[in-house]
């Protein structure tokens, strides 16, 4: 008898062997399903597995209450409003000359209150374009600073939430609270002069009008961006301030007297100048002159805003003549400018990549 229950005692063994074996090859394939079907933790390494499900709207929707509840960003409101008011009267009290005008656009009426001015202010792109800046240097020089001085980023940062979301979600709460505040401006003051002069706008001038708040969206950016980067560079929120406003002080002043001493140390002297050493010492100039953001946006806005311009560069005589004086259609205009618009983006894109860089490689405990 021993010797026939033997084998069947192995046979046993090897069968619950078996399944033992079985159900712990199911068990590793469960638990190796809720990684996979977390999404983004293959792409990422296995971080984004950890993370909050949507902490970055959550951040978003933080940033853009404390703004709008900030007593800072309605200071900057208030006083770019006051302004843009303000260039709207002097536009609407002086666009009786300027229909009146021979080199008057007369179907372009709604875009002259952005472009004319009495003399007694600047014009409303003129407003925004100096004005601007301060409202993006004001929503984000201590936007990573100040949370590291409170002590707060640690406490953020302590919460499965990533850096990247972080920073990205401060950039795009700023520019959210940015474009509306544009956007509103804008439509405002087309509303405005659609009752005030009883014109309607066509469809060519809403296009326009759309794309100089874009652009201008844009233009605010870079500052955002710049701003940001200084808060993330300094620990204090004075000296990335300080920072961010001598940044803005030089382009809007002191670059073109710089400008002004090169053309005079550069000029071609009159004796032996040719045509193409004029033409060549012009385009060294104007392209000199657009390494400024401020003058990458005057272009931008001025050529969107005023259909009549129909070129940016130098021209000889032989290209002028024969051209006849007409507006230019929106998509023209629109490729005329592409370069500019593209630089505004490019300076926005590289500002960004820089705070990125330096925001993930800085080190966060408590308040150090």
């Amino acid at each position: 008898m021993a010797k026939e229950t033997t084998p069947n005692a192995a046979a046993k063994l090897n069968g619950y062997a078996s399944k033992a074996k079985a159900w712990l090859h199911s068990r590793r394939d469960m638990l190796r399903k809720p990684v996979r079907a977390s999404g983004e933790g293959a792409a990422h390494g296995g971080r984004r597995s950890r993370s909050i499900p949507g902490a970055f709207g959550v951040l978003v929707r933080k940033e853009v209450s404390d703004h709008i509840r900030s007593w800072r960003f309605i200071l900057l409101l208030g006083i770019i409003a006051l302004t843009c008011v303000a260039s709207l009267y002097t536009a609407l009290n002086s666009i009786r000359d300027a229909l009146g005008s021979e080199d008057g656009v007369q179907e372009f009426v709604l875009l002259k209150l952005f472009t004319i001015s009495d003399g007694t202010l600047p014009t409303f792109i003129g407003f925004v374009g100096f004005l601007g800046p301060l409202l993006g240097i004001g929503m984000g020089f201590d936007a990573v600073n100040s949370e590291r001085n409170k002590g707060t980023l640690s406490r953020i940062m302590a919460q499965p939430i990533h850096r990247d979301d972080l920073l990205n979600a401060k950039f795009v709460a700023s520019l959210i609270v940015i474009s509306i505040m544009f956007l509103t401006l804008g439509f405002l003051t087309m509303a405005l002069g659609t009752l005030i002069i009883g014109i309607p706008p066509t469809f060519e001038e809403f296009l326009r009008i759309i794309s100089f708040l874009l652009v201008t969206i844009f233009y605010v950016g870079f500052w955002l961006n710049l701003s940001i980067m200084f808060s993330v560079r300094f620990r204090q929120p004075a000296t990335s301030a300080l920072s961010c406003i001598a940044v803005w002080l030089f382009f809007s002043f002191f670059y073109d007297m710089i400008l002004q001493l090169i053309a005079k140390g550069i000029a071609p002297s009159a004796p032996t100048t040719t045509v193409q050493d004029v033409l060549n010492y012009q385009n060294l100039m104007m392209w000199l002159n657009r390494i400024s953001p401020y003058t990458l946006f005057n272009e931008a806005t001025t050529t969107l805003l005023v259909p009549s311009v129909r070129n940016l560069g130098p021209l000889t005589n032989e290209q002028v003549i024969g051209a006849i004086a007409s507006p230019l259609p929106f998509g023209q205009s629109l490729l005329l400018v592409w370069p500019q618009i593209t630089g505004l983006t490019a300076l926005t894109l590289i500002c960004f990549a820089l705070s990125y860089v330096l925001f993930l490689r800085q080190e966060i405990r408590g308040r150090s």
